[in-house]
């Protein structure tokens, strides 16, 4: 599902991902941070999909949205397994979204 995201500007934080073999419970947990994510201050949207590399792009109302996400318990618990057990390798990037159109 494409989000539905407000007039710019906001905030996209692009997660680039390479899996390990195996879940080791990585579904259970990224089920857990969606639905948590949701209920977080100034998050406005989420895409995501996974071939050999994987993608997610959350949508956020402002720079200090994305840092208090960051910085929540139940994440900073799911980032150091995402270290230690599900994640080859991964890059973050964040971007301001000065224009977007649609079709």
């Amino acid at each position: 599902m494409i989000s539905k995201t407000p007039v710019p500007p906001y905030y996209a934080v692009i997660f680039t991902s390479l899996r390990t073999d195996g879940d080791h419970g990585y579904d259970k947990t990224a089920n857990r941070m969606v639905e948590l994510v949701q209920k977080q201050k100034g998050f406005l949207g989420l895409e995501t999909a996974r071939s050999e590399i994987g993608i997610t792009v959350s949508y956020w109302k402002t720079l200090e949205a994305i840092q208090e996400w960051k910085n929540n318990l139940e994440h900073l618990t799911a980032q150091k397994s995402g270290k230690e057990k599900w994640y080859a390798a991964y890059k973050i990037r964040i971007c301001k979204v000065e224009r977007d159109y649609e079709f």
